[in-house]
This record gives structure tokens, C-alpha cells and sequence, in this order.
């Protein structure tokens, strides 16, 4: 019978002290939540203010635009994380929303 390799149990030094973690001294304001929330909304509606919608041939448009097949300029569209991926490794300059944008056709 082989015993194995094991790490002793040793208890910690008693002059040894514990790193103190940062703990919130009060919940986060709701009000002050909706405010940040709002300036953000506010911030993406003005930066697709002259962007163009292009749907799901966001990856394809993109793509011509970085090749200077199409000409350069400000789209939005929906693609798939592993498309918005290869869309990145390949030099293409792409960024995430932080808010879903709804397709101009569906909006009332």
C-alpha cells in the first residue's frame, strides 16, 4: 500500500491578519439606479442617431466596409456572439450595445 503526497493541515499564525473585503455601508439607491440607467439609454439613442440599421447582414455589411468594398460608415444590426467574435479577430472594429435595440419596423 503507497500512501499519497498530502499538504499538512496547519492552522493559520496567530500574528497573521485576514484581508478585509470591501462591503457596501448601504444599498445601492434605486432612484440613483433609474438615473444611471436612463443617462446610459440616452447616451446609446444619441450614438445611433445617424447610425443605420441593417438587421442581421450586420456581420456581411461590416465585413465589406472593412474590405472597402462598401463605403465606411456608422451601422447597427443583430449578429451571434461567435459571429461578433470572428468579426473581432479579424481586425474588424465592432462594439456589444448595452441595451437591445428593436428593428425601426417594429417600433409603434
Amino acid at each position: 500500500m503507497v500512501k499519497a503526497v498530502m499538504a499538512p493541515n496547519l492552522a493559520a499564525k496567530g500574528n497573521t491578519r485576514a484581508v478585509a473585503t470591501a462591503v457596501p455601508d448601504a444599498p445601492p439607491d434605486p432612484a440613483a439606479i433609474k438615473a444611471a440607467m436612463r443617462a446610459l439609454a440616452a447616451a446609446q439613442a444619441k450614438a445611433l442617431a445617424g447610425s443605420e440599421w441593417v438587421g442581421t447582414a450586420f456581420p456581411e455589411r461590416a465585413r465589406a466596409m472593412h474590405a472597402g468594398e462598401l463605403p465606411a460608415g456608422p451601422i447597427h444590426g443583430q449578429t451571434s456572439l461567435a459571429e461578433a467574435k470572428s468579426l473581432i479577430d479579424e481586425g474588424v472594429a465592432v462594439a456589444p450595445l448595452p441595451f437591445p435595440v428593436l428593428p425601426p419596423d417594429t417600433i409603434n
